[in-house]
């Protein structure tokens, strides 16, 4: 049992309800303190309204396109402002985003959850995109590990970070370890406008189907919480929403409005769904070690390709009778 759990699961058996709150905010670019200071006012919201935890956007505590401001707003898991909103949090959990400076000065986009006055779990964000207007590699590291913690909450929680979830061993990997409550937490812009889209916006589209999927995958609640408001020209589409774990969707905020919306959820409908859905049951995560493992010997080129046609011949994937061609452009020699 991990340190804590026996205290946290006394605290479990009593829950019939949790309220989530939805911080879906718009925060000031580079601005730290303005940002924890409207942390700490939306937090003491969430408690008036009698919710079991709060949820805030991705680097809710900077804005998203900081790019060479990264250093300037970064924090230490001991820097004294993370601790005075942790202490914010006593009878109540957070999850919140920041820019977390490690003791080597590695910067990561993390999310923590923050519980009874603590912080509980920290997630780096694992997967960093670098393609159409994404450039999270060039100013930030890539996080290495994926854990579920206990929570007051009576479920375990799974931290995820917007990019994270677009990778299907994320949400897997979450609740196999122990998560029945997966948060993403996202700053994601407003792309692919269309009327052929579900709401007349592809990016909002993808991503409640992402949730959807992997609600009824994992049998778990799912959390996404999503920024609103502008960092210079990038605009931010909100649409945060809470999924059962049966795939249905509970709540869905509005899009591109900023506010504290709460919904309330049931506990025991993980265990409802996942007796009748023993999907995670039944996964076969032994099977997917042994194959991964060949996978990647395999891109290393330290084992046999098994995926090779019968007798090609080792080195680049090119049929051994297939002459080499003209570039395109050049014309022959006369």
């Amino acid at each position: 049992m991990r340190a804590g759990a026996g205290r946290l699961n006394r605290y479990a058996r009593g829950v019939q309800s949790i309220r989530i709150a939805l911080a879906q905010t718009a925060p000031r670019l580079g601005q730290l303190d303005a940002n924890l200071a409207r942390h700490h006012e939306l937090i003491g919201e969430a408690r008036a309204a009698g919710a079991d935890l709060v949820v805030f956007p991705e680097l809710g505590l900077t804005g998203y396109q900081l790019q060479d401001l990264a250093a300037d707003v970064a924090m230490r898991l001991d820097d004294p402002r993370l601790a005075r909103l942790a202490g914010a949090t006593r009878d109540l959990s957070a999850v919140v985003s920041f820019v977390e400076e490690s003791a080597d000065h590695r910067l990561f986009i993390a999310a923590a959850l923050l519980e009874d006055g603590e912080v509980r779990h920290v997630h780096r964000k694992i997967h960093l995109p670098t393609y159409g207007l994404f450039d999270e590699r060039r100013f930030f590291a890539a996080g290495d590990m994926l854990r579920a913690v206990p929570s007051r909450l009576g479920l375990g929680v799974g931290l995820a970070v917007c990019e994270d979830f677009f990778h299907l061993s994320v949400a897997q990997l979450l609740a196999l370890d122990g998560a029945q409550l997966l948060v993403n937490v996202s700053s994601s812009p407003g792309r692919d406008l269309a009327a052929t889209h579900e709401v007349g916006l592809g990016t909002a589209s993808s991503w409640w189907t992402l949730m959807r999927t992997y609600a009824q995958l994992t049998t778990s609640f799912v959390v996404f919480c999503n920024r609103v408001g502008n960092d210079e020209s990038i605009s931010f589409w909100g649409g945060s929403e809470v999924v059962a774990p049966n795939g249905e969707t509970l709540f869905r905020a509005p899009l591109f409005d900023e506010g504290l919306f709460t919904v309330d959820v049931s506990p025991g409908d993980v265990r409802r769904e996942r007796i009748a859905v023993p999907l995670l049951r039944d996964e076969r995560p032994e099977l997917q070690l042994r194959e991964l493992a060949r996978v990647v010997a395999e891109r290393a080129g330290l084992g046999h390709d098994t995926t090779a046609e019968l007798g090609a011949e080792p080195g680049p994937d090119v049929a051994p009778d297939d002459p080499p061609h003209e570039p395109i452009g050049f014309r022959k020699a006369r």
